[in-house]
């Protein structure tokens, strides 16, 4: 994969984001998360793939402990400085952490953020959950 510079990319940093719901799919009983969660498998997974990623530097994953999305869990994140965020939920745990990847590249390379349903990926196609207007760049 090769990098591509953004627009609104700033200089000596980064202004994107995938965060990741980390309790996602989760077992409970009585009150308490027992094992592993769905979401923290994903997690493990994006960050495995991220290694080998060209992109991995401007656009970090980060963990969140909730997005409030549990009955469409596991669910991701794409937010940036003034382009639109992106909610996705009923990801499965095997097999889409590539497609959120390549989701989130294109993502990175549109100056607003708008992703077309047709040139997602097919993990991602499904199950948009909120496509949030950016705040105005200041």
């Amino acid at each position: 994969m090769t990098a591509t510079t953004n627009p609104t990319s700033s200089p000596g940093g980064s202004n994107h984001t995938l965060f990741v719901c980390k309790t996602c799919a989760s077992v409970w009983q009585e009150g308490k998360r027992i094992g592993e969660s769905g979401g923290e498998k994903l997690l493990q997974q994006l960050q495995h793939f991220a290694q080998d990623w060209d992109l991995r530097e401007q656009f970090p994953i980060e963990e969140v402990e909730c997005m409030s999305a549990c009955n469409r869990s596991c669910v991701v994140a794409f937010t940036a400085k003034g382009k639109l965020t992106y909610l996705f939920g009923d990801l499965t745990v095997d097999g889409c952490a590539s497609a959120v990847l390549e989701c989130a590249r294109q993502y990175y390379i549109q100056p607003d953020g708008v992703l077309p349903w047709a040139k997602r990926p097919e993990a991602l196609k499904k199950g948009l959950l909120a496509r949030i207007p950016a705040l105005p760049l200041m």
